[in-house]
């Protein structure tokens, strides 16, 4: 399949690139503008025609974001042309947004093979007209309970943006930065991205393995309050990991309710989860900090260098010293 998305060789990298954004009513103005600020900037500071872009809705009528804002010029698809790839902009109130025309629309663009990809809610266009059935896909933590039973066949992951063959999507706020620096990176090399990040003042790109943080109020359910009071207990004691056995006392429950409560609600072991709590709180600071890996070690509660890169490797499937070599 072409896709613009994938293209690579140096004649991709001369093409100037079209994307298109499709409105929908009370669309999130901070990730439509996210997304658009990166190919500008990434034209001003490369001082080169690398992206152009297009706002579109059905009727070429400029459609009010969730703040009540409007974005001019908008146009129609056949006013723009077909893009080199399409994004929708979802925000509030999606569904009643979503409507024939719209899933008329990807669906013709699907028909052309033009990549497709959504921002915050906007995915429930996608998959309302059944185009990421079988794909991994993320959206905004807030909905992603309801809409996971809606479409069991949408394959859905917390991270802060998939790309799943020629399908894009995006969770809400400003991680739509993270994911057309992505691409950009992709397209014109980690050096101009890193570049256009920096115009930003951003510490760091965020990657498509960083997940997107969850409340363990939404992880969990307000329902089950002693499972939230205990996840919470291993939030606040990551340096001095608590015991099973205290914080079962804290909570006042048995370790054998404690173990089947974890098992029922997040298919996973109290021990095991703490323990991924740690790690994650571990690759948070190796990419983030200049902490050294035996102090990040100590930190996180391991006792060992050998323990904490043991643990890292299975959880993440490499050594923390490859945090310090990646590409930012």
């Amino acid at each position: 399949m072409a896709s613009a998305v994938l293209a690579a060789g140096e004649a991709a990298k001369t093409r100037t690139e079209h994307f298109g954004f499709l409105t929908l009513p009370n669309f999130s103005m901070i990730a439509f503008t996210s997304a658009v600020e990166v190919l500008r900037m990434t034209n001003y500071v490369s001082r080169a025609d690398h992206y152009r872009w297009s706002v579109i809705s059905p009727d070429g009528v400029p459609v009010p974001a969730s703040n009540g804002v409007t974005v001019t010029p908008t146009c129609t698809l056949e006013t723009a042309g077909v893009p080199d790839v399409l994004i929708v902009c979802g925000g509030t109130q999606i569904r009643e947004g979503v409507d024939l025309r719209v899933r008329s629309l990807l669906a013709y663009l699907a028909s052309r093979d033009v990549p497709l990809g959504a921002l915050c809610t906007g995915a429930y266009a996608l998959m309302s007209a059944g185009l990421l059935d079988d794909y991994r896909c993320t959206v905004h933590w807030e909905d992603m309970s309801s809409l996971h039973r809606e479409f069991p066949r949408v394959r859905f992951t917390d991270e802060l943006f998939v790309i799943d063959r020629d399908r894009l999507t995006c969770t809400g706020g400003t991680a739509p930065l993270d994911l057309m620096l992505h691409l950009v990176g992709r397209r014109h090399g980690q050096n101009l991205a890193a570049q256009v990040s920096a115009q930003f003042i951003l510490e760091r790109i965020r990657s498509a393995s960083d997940h997107q943080p969850i409340p363990v109020d939404a992880r969990i359910g307000f329902s089950r309050a002693e499972l939230v009071e205990v996840v919470r207990l291993m939030e606040a004691n990551i340096e001095e990991p608590l015991s099973l056995d205290e914080l079962s006392r804290l909570v006042r429950l048995s370790q054998r309710h404690l173990q089947r409560m974890f098992k029922l609600y997040l298919d996973v072991s109290p021990t095991h989860y703490y323990l991924s709590l740690r790690l994650r709180r571990a690759r948070e600071l190796l990419r983030t900090t200049d902490a050294s890996i035996a102090h990040v070690t100590s930190i996180c509660g391991f006792q060992s260098p050998c323990h904490f890169s043991k643990a890292y490797r299975s959880q993440f499937g490499y050594a923390p010293s490859r945090e310090r070599r990646r590409e930012h």
